[in-house]
């Protein structure tokens, strides 16, 4: 078995700051372009610094919103491993190591550190096309907030009495290239899946769940393959709905101490929204996810709680449809409530 060098990097818009982590004791490197001429560097540096000519390399970073993807597309062409771990299980790691400092230089460190002692799973790469349906659906979204930014910004200038004509026309030209940016968009998306048929397949039929619809189904979508390639293909349903943080965290402490129970928020949040407003629409359909929330209602859960287990429902559903290759039968998947929701 080769040996591992954990590296941490922390990464930035222009720049990051790695670090190695090698028996107990951790080196910093330096801080490198985010480009390819600080990744080659890199690379000589780990080179210089390998135990061994045989060294399985492992990166370890945070996902940071894209400013990541290059460096990771790097690794992957050079043989590295990459680990992207959540990050509040890092915070939680740093916090019981007695770490306060936050720099990038400790974060790097940090991150080297998590990788040697926690050894994450590595995650494979993503398929082309789903890496591009991820830099299309993260644009949209962007679009979105910013014309719901220019909508709320028009409508509360058309309430005053007097009104500046020319921001008024500033702020409809705006929405209107916003509009036309988020056409051109989503035509962008229509033509990926044209082009991409098995992906098309895979949508349509994970619109056959319940509270999963136009909105909401790519970015499951994407969520599965994202899981599939963290896991090596070998995840859990359980283990998958931990990852997306709708996992129940009790809360006990001694005898006499006991709240009730929450999910732990742990993954991504714009996933648990895209669930919780599916679970919002489908509950008030004629279908199995109405009949099991309007079950839980009767045995006396919360509307709200229901709806998140409800959420949770969801997406157990969904993974059986997209790991099974089948539609969606209510006969065939389970309608017990989650544990503990």
């Amino acid at each position: 078995m080769a040996n591992k060098l954990y590296v941490g990097a922390d990464i930035a818009q222009g720049k990051f700051d790695a670090a190695v982590w090698q028996g107990a004791t951790g080196t910093a490197l330096k801080a490198f372009s985010n480009d390819r001429s600080g990744f080659e560097q890199l690379a000589a540096r780990l080179a210089a610094v390998a135990p061994a000519h045989d060294t399985q390399i492992v990166l370890v970073l945070e996902p940071t919103g894209g400013y990541e993807l290059a460096v990771v597309a790097f690794a992957y062409d050079h043989g590295w491993q990459v680990c992207l771990p959540n990050p509040k299980q890092v915070r939680d790691f740093a916090k019981s190591n007695g770490r306060r400092a936050k720099t990038d230089a400790q974060d790097a460190l940090l991150l080297a550190q998590f990788g040697a002692e926690q050894q994450p799973e590595p995650q494979q790469e993503l398929p082309a096309p789903i890496q591009e349906l991820i830099e299309l659906l993260q644009r949209r979204e962007d679009l979105q907030q910013l014309k719901r930014s220019e909508s709320n910004r028009l409508l509360g200038l058309q309430q005053r009495p007097r009104p500046t004509q020319a921001v008024l026309e500033s702020l409809e030209r705006t929405i209107a290239a916003l509009e036309a940016q988020l056409a051109a968009i989503e035509q962008a998306i229509a033509e990926l899946l044209t082009q991409n048929p098995d992906l098309k397949r895979e949508a349509k039929r994970l619109r056959s769940v319940p509270g999963i619809g136009e909105r909401n189904v790519l970015p499951i979508l994407v969520l599965f393959y994202r899981w599939q390639a963290r896991t090596s293909g070998r995840g859990t349903p359980k283990g998958l709905v931990a990852f997306v943080g709708l996992d129940p965290q009790p809360y006990e402490s001694g005898r006499s101490v006991h709240k009730r129970a929450t999910i732990s928020k742990m993954g991504d949040r714009s996933v648990r929204r895209y669930l919780y407003l599916g679970a919002l629409g489908g509950v008030h359909g004629q279908n199995a996810l109405r009949t099991f929330y309007n079950r839980l209602v009767s045995r006396g859960k919360a509307k709200r709680l229901a709806l998140v287990a409800a959420a949770h429902k969801i997406l157990i559903w969904a993974w059986a449809v997209f790991s099974q290759g089948v539609d969606f039968d209510p006969s065939r998947f389970p309608q017990e409530a989650p544990a503990a929701i």
